[in-house]
């Protein structure tokens, strides 16, 4: 059972949607003991980095969050602004971040006449193996929005990188915590795979 952590700020009911597809059981749960229960779980998140951060620590979800990352070692997947939260902070607010991973995010300057947010379809290419990615085609495409970048301090921390007038990590991994900047739920089959992927980890 997947389940995805409903704290106010994030798309649910396509997520779980992708998950039906492939046959994976997905449950939105905002309920804390529930949460405490999962055996995989997902962090979704679309807003700001600051008010994403007030909810999960006012509402007791970061100590269930830090027993399961951290103790447990259940796999925890972060889409989004939820993977920008696993980082140490955002340039967005002013806020800790939960700290997992030992990166930042960075606001995106408009540089070489493009736009910000970066918005659309592109490329990301594999840092580091993982099992995570191990069946993802090479030339996968993954639908992005976003006006912040993740950029890690140790490069075994990268997992995917995509460049946008420069390379940035797309995604970011520490052991059993994995973050993907993009929304796999709008970037179809590929989206698909790297779901597939997680539900079999």
């Amino acid at each position: 059972m997947i389940t995805i952590v409903d704290y106010g700020l994030g798309n649910f009911g396509s997520i779980k949607n992708m998950f039906k597809r492939i046959g994976v059981a997905a449950e939105i749960q905002s309920d804390l003991d529930a949460i405490d229960q999962a055996t995989k779980i997902l962090l979704p998140g679309v807003g700001k980095f600051d008010a994403a951060m007030s909810r999960i620590n006012e509402s007791g979800l970061r100590e269930i969050l830090e027993r399961k990352a951290l103790v447990e070692k259940v796999p925890v997947l972060g889409i989004c602004l939820g993977m920008q939260l696993l980082t140490k902070g955002s340039e967005e607010g002013v806020l800790d971040g939960l700290g997992w991973i030992d990166a930042h995010a960075r606001h995106f300057q408009a540089e070489k006449n493009l736009k910000v947010p970066h918005m659309g379809w592109n490329l990301v290419k594999s840092a580091n193996p993982n099992h995570l990615i191990d069946h993802l085609p090479d030339e996968s495409r993954f639908y992005f929005v976003h006006s912040y970048y993740v950029q890690v301090a140790k490069q075994e921390n990268s997992l995917l990188k995509t460049t946008y007038g420069h390379e940035f990590d797309s995604g970011i991994v520490a052991e059993n915590i994995f973050g993907v900047q993009f929304h796999p739920e709008k970037s179809h089959k590929f989206g698909l795979a790297l779901f597939k992927q997680f539900a079999e980890l």
